[in-house]
């Protein structure tokens, strides 16, 4: 059966001691060898073996010796072997190792007198400590403070063993006299924990004689003290109001573990605004005054405690917590503004705004390499001040824009959204905006920037000066047409051949991005990072414009664009210019601009040609120039921008939603009494008690005491583990804690007997790990007790608990009785709580963590339609997409395929394929399945292997 251990030593098992050689080396006189020797029988013994031969070699050759170590090792063994039988009798052979116990408790050294002393704290065997306590007694006197100290704990441990009140009855009054007079404060401390344990009034007489003196204590008392207070207010909530007049004076103690626990204490226990504050306050100077990041990351989960119940006194302090950004550390940060965010009042919007500003702009030097990172998150801080407070957007907005250009290209999209935003929700700054945009849109180096500018240009540029600025803007990044003459492209042409191999890497890379519905679309590698100067084209481009460079590099995604943008600023310009002869102009240029995109291309001078998409875009622009209509007009100019506003509106929908989610609703019974808080007597209690009884009664009154303890939910988790004729009955309260279950059993007895050795043994199948066993305990007739089991989750699986309880009757000893468990199975939805995250976010993370199979496709069909048609006849599966919609240029193709009759509903498979430049289809599958694992080979014959078949 399984043992408690108050010992753990890790044991090398590829290496194990036999008995034999430790005996030789026990007897002999070497005293390294009987060390080695020691250590071996003690980690034999602690792995399971018994080796009962060693006792009495070492109680002849061991015990007569004076070496300290071989005394500390020789305890070590003591306190791990068996020292009774199965009756739970003292073996007879434990009486020889007390007269040695008792030597070593009046050795003239203080460190064997101490390690003994502490050995006796693990000791249950009243047998074996009765004759030692006036020995026990005697060390409490003793000159050295390590031998009192663990005399203290001696005596603590002799008065909680289960006869220990009849065997040191006078405990507490000894304790409380050697506390009065004690100096060392690490005695004091034990003395105190002591009276604390088994004699709680008298450790209150002693706190409240010495209160003045309080401040003087030691950091180990002082948080004994605290510990104290916290069970004595629990268990009478009435007194509470003297003891937080203590935890406040105990806010001055030079030692930041006693104000970090003082803060804790003081909003357990108080809700008055002046112990909140208090609290408040020491975080915030802990933030401050502490180097430790860990440190910093707790205080700052105690300061979004206190947010979220006591918001109004946070809010007088969100100054005080900004100031932890001036740390390093990315998480600290994040976290800071975090918090600070949920703070934000009208009175306080502009300091925390001109605080934002001074960070980011702190950011532009170059000292840390996250400043970029750090500078995104500012940014949405930024943004978010702005949405809550429109007012505030003017002082930042044109601060913010000078970050365009910003080579972190997630930073400058955060830019460039807010941009987006503001201008729409904030109609006064649009000219101011427009005009900055386009003073500055030549230094935007990213494509994805690029892309919104472009929108936002071709949204929001509505007087005749805007849109002949907006268009000569575009014209000078696009610089000079055409993009390529043609000794360029035969030049390009051999040069290809040259580098082929750098260019496919460097230009044409693409991969699969995930769009928000789950489906995949092609993206170029240039769109995910800044602007870097194409390879292959010939010439002087060093001072050419971004928007010509992006789109030489192959990005014809935003030459879609550029001509969308176009296209809707010569559209307004037909309406606010009464110069046809300037809008015809104008509309010439810009179909010159779209033919040349296409040119480009469909032009050899280019490794990669356009895509399907971009030349449709671009076609369509044309035809849309070419003849405009009132109702195509309509939808370029209004509706576009009527679909933004909607999404505005409805972002702004489910963010009202969520706040009203997280709004506490907490509700006073009809039944509950009303308490009149005037008509309260008031003599003795100083302003803080008056505050912390207005507190309760608001918290009554509105339910929030009641809040917690909702009882028809606590019923839901009780588990019955035993029938109701069994003669012990037992059910268990379960609590899942992240990766920590508690057990909270209940056991009844009954019977008419009394349960001896009564053990709840537990097991557990899964990744779950009993962290310790139960103890014993004995059940008197018709009685309960309650019997706490912690488990650790080491992943988050389904698991299962499963046991049964054993114990003896009073009138069968030798007999032991079983009772079998009904099993416990912990659930993963246990572990989930609910969350939410951007779509951003989501896609992200859903193409970093690679959760789908991806297997390599390669095969010598030269046709994309064979080849999916091949794949369909392999595998008898059916095609969302119908072929004929998949006929266009030889470039990257996707396909989503329905694995319907091989891999069930849940199936889904995408075939993404690209033509190399022999002319030979290469790519992968990508299977997404619930149940299977899947591996897909290609070649003359499609094959499909699962688990379980082919």
């Amino acid at each position: 059966m399984e043992k408690s251990c108050t010992l753990l030593v890790h044991f090398d098992k590829g290496t194990p001691a036999m008995a034999n050689e430790i005996k030789e080396a026990l007897e002999g006189n070497d005293i390294e060898s009987k060390i080695e020797a020691l250590k071996k029988a003690i980690m034999l013994l602690l792995n399971g073996e018994t080796i009962p031969q060693l006792f009495i070699t070492i109680i002849r050759y061991v015990l007569p010796s004076d070496d300290h170590t071989i005394q500390k090792l020789l305890l070590l063994y003591l306190e791990i072997i068996d020292k009774t039988d199965t009756r739970g009798k003292v073996l007879p052979e434990m009486i020889l190792i007390c007269q040695n116990l008792r030597n070593n408790l009046q050795h003239p050294n203080e460190y064997i007198r101490g390690v003994t002393l502490r050995f006796l704290c693990r000791l249950n065997e009243t047998e074996i400590i009765e004759p030692l306590i006036p020995s026990i007694l005697t060390n409490l006197e003793h000159r050295h403070p390590f031998v009192r100290r663990n005399a203290v704990l001696a005596v603590m441990s002799v008065y909680k063993l289960p006869q220990g009140e009849q065997l040191l009855d006078s405990a507490p009054e000894i304790i409380e006299k050697f506390l009065t007079s004690e100096q060392d404060n690490s005695s004091k401390r034990n003395a105190f924990l002591m009276l604390f344990n088994c004699a709680q009034e008298r450790a209150i007489n002693y706190l409240f004689t010495n209160i003045d003196r309080m401040t003087d204590w030691g950091e180990q008392l002082q948080m004994v003290v605290l510990e104290l207070i916290k069970k004595v207010c629990r268990a009478n909530k009435a007194e509470k109001g003297k003891y937080i007049k203590i935890i406040i004076s105990l806010l001055n103690s030079p030692s930041t573990a006693v104000i970090y626990e003082c803060a804790g204490t003081l909003v357990s226990l108080s809700s008055a605004p002046t112990a909140i504050r208090a609290a408040a306050n020491t975080y915030c100077q802990l933030l401050l005054s502490q180097s430790d990041n860990n440190v910093k990351l707790i205080v700052l989960d105690r300061l979004n405690e206190l947010k979220t119940s006591h918001r109004e006194i946070m809010v007088e302090l969100v100054m005080d917590v900004l100031r932890a950004l001036s740390s390093p550390n990315l998480d600290i940060r994040r976290k800071t503004i975090d918090i600070a965010l949920e703070l934000i009042t009208p009175r306080n919007i502009d300091e925390v705004v001109m605080l934002l500003k001074k960070e980011v702009v702190k950011t532009q030097s170059g000292e840390h390499e996250k400043n970029g990172e750090y500078r995104q998150m500012l940014v949405q801080a930024i943004h978010t001040c702005a949405i809550k407070f429109p007012e505030v957007a003017s002082t930042v907005v044109h601060l913010l824009m000078d970050f365009l250009s910003d080579t972190n290209v997630a930073s400058a999209m955060d830019v460039v959204v807010f941009v987006r935003e503001i201008i729409e929700t904030n109609p006064k700054l649009r000219v101011s905006i427009i005009t900055r945009l386009l003073d500055t849109f030549y230094q935007i180096r990213a494509a994805r920037v690029c892309s919104c500018a472009l929108w936002i240009i071709g949204e929001y540029c509505l007087s005749l000066s805007e849109v002949e600025s907006g268009i000569s803007s575009i014209k000078s990044c696009l610089g000079d047409l055409p993009f390529y003459t043609a000794s360029e492209e035969g030049e390009a042409q051999e040069s290809s051949k040259s580098s082929q191999q750098v260019s496919s890497t460097t230009v044409s890379s693409r991969r699969p991005a995930i769009l928000a519905d789950g489906t995949y679309a092609t993206q170029s590698a240039a769109l995910e990072t800044a602007m870097s100067p194409p390879t292959l084209v010939q010439g002087s481009l060093s001072s050419i414009g971004n928007l010509r460079s992006l789109i030489l590099s192959g990005d014809f995604f935003l030459g879609a664009v550029v001509a969308c943008t176009l296209t809707k600023l010569v559209l307004r310009l037909e309406e606010v210019q009464a110069s046809k002869v300037e809008v015809n102009r104008t509309l010439t240029q810009a179909l010159l601009i779209m033919v040349s995109m296409l040119q480009l291309g469909e032009s050899s001078f280019l490794p990669h040609p356009i895509d399907n998409d971009s030349r449709d875009r671009i076609i369509l622009c044309i035809r849309l120039l070419s003849n405009t209509g009132d109702d195509v007009r309509k939808i370029w100019l209004q509706s576009c921008r009527q679909s933004f506003v909607k999404m505005l509106a409805e972002k702004q929908r489910h963010e009202t939603e969520e706040i009203k989610a997280r709004a506490q609703i907490s509700h006073a019974q009809p039944d509950d009494l009303i308490d009149f808080y005037h008509l309260k007597s008031r003599k003795g209690m100083s302003q803080l008690e008056l505050e912390d009884e207005v507190q309760d009664d608001l918290k009554r009154a509105t339910g929030e005491f009641t809040k917690d303890g909702d009882d028809a939910n606590k019923l839901n988790r009780i588990l019955q583990l035993t029938g109701f004729s069994d003669p012990v009955y037992a059910e268990a309260y379960v609590t899942v804690h992240h990766y920590d279950i508690v057990l909270d059993v209940t056991v009844i007895n009954r019977t008419k007997e009394t349960l001896q050795n009564l053990c709840l043994e537990l097991a557990t199948m899964g990744d779950l790990k009993l962290v310790e066993r139960p103890q014993n305990y004995t059940l008197a007739p018709e009685l309960s007790k309650q019997i706490k089991a912690n488990i650790k989750v080491s992943s988050t699986e389904t698991g299962v608990i499963f046991g049964n309880i054993v114990y003896e009757t009073s009138s069968n000893v030798l007999e032991r009785t079983v009772i079998v468990l009904n099993d416990i199975h912990i659930d993963i939805m246990d572990y989930i709580s609910p969350a939410s995250c951007t779509d951003v976010a989501f896609r992200a993370m859903w193409a970093e963590f690679e959760w789908e199979n991806k297997v390599a496709v390669n095969t010598i069909i030269q046709d994309e339609k064979e080849f999916l048609n091949h794949i369909m006849k392999s595998t008898n599966m059916k095609c969302l997409t119908p072929i004929s919609a998949l006929e266009g240029e030889c470039g990257f193709l996707a396909a989503n395929l329905y694995a319907k009759s091989v891999f069930g509903e849940d199936a889904l498979v995408n075939v993404s394929i690209e033509k190399q430049a022999d002319k030979k289809l290469s790519g992968y599958i990508r299977i997404r399945s619930k149940t299977q694992g899947i591996a897909l080979s290609l070649g003359d014959k499609i094959t499909l292997k699962q688990k379980g078949g082919s």
